[in-house]
């Protein structure tokens, strides 16, 4: 679970694209931190502490930042922009959070268990809602399907949430769902000899019709 984890920055006074592009080149990720009734603060962040720790903990990482002016702060990633073709932080947008603050978020659910055999499991949704002190957001949630047969699933109300936490996503909204899968026959189809054979009903009851006309 996220505890805080301490992060430096610089403040930040320059704006656009130009300074973005630099900044990045220079292993800087332009960030923004608001919240609370104060004034945005813009600073820079160091791209490979704040990429590991969000590789680490997930998107509801909690930062202490220290900025080099003397300004600190608890803050949750908010929004963050990536590039879709590097794989960096192109932009992040950093919410200001109090300790012994709830707040909520969206978590993961990870599939577990094994369903009974012959059957497929189908996820619906793969992240909830939760409500949760901020500095104790869980990485994810478990659902598990184990033994489940075809025909059951489960809810958002199924799911074992951390101490302290209360759902937001309605109870009733289905997470996962457990199917029949598929033989291979099923998934073929008809056989040629059955699809002859179809075809030769077909033939012998039009005939069978054409008699009953003349």
């Amino acid at each position: 679970m996220a505890t805080g984890i301490k992060i430096s920055a610089e403040p930040r006074t320059e704006f656009g694209k130009g300074f973005a592009r630099r900044a990045r080149k220079a292993g800087l990720v332009p960030a923004v931190i608001y919240g609370h009734g104060e004034a945005p603060r813009h600073i820079a962040l160091p791209a490979k502490e704040f990429a590991a720790a969000i590789r680490h903990g997930g998107l509801n990482t909690v930062f202490d930042i220290n900025v080099s002016d003397g300004h600190q702060t608890l803050a949750l990633p908010k929004a963050i922009q990536r590039d879709p073709l590097k794989d960096t932080f192109r932009h992040v947008d950093l919410i200001i959070v109090k300790r012994g603050e709830m707040v909520t978020v969206d978590v993961p659910v990870h599939v577990v268990g094994e369903a009974a055999k012959g059957t497929l499991v189908m996820v619906e949704h793969d992240r909830i809602s939760l409500n949760a002190e901020a500095l104790h957001l869980p990485e994810h949630v478990d659902a598990s399907v184990e033994g489940l047969d075809t025909g059951s699933h489960v809810t958002a109300g199924d799911i074992k949430l951390p101490k302290g936490a209360t759902l937001v996503t309605d109870p009733e909204t289905v997470l996962v769902v457990v199917a029949h899968a598929p033989t291979a026959e099923e998934m073929e189809g008809p056989t040629e000899a059955a699809e002859t054979e179809e075809a030769a009903e077909g033939e012998e009851a039009a005939a069978e019709e054409g008699e009953k006309s003349e």
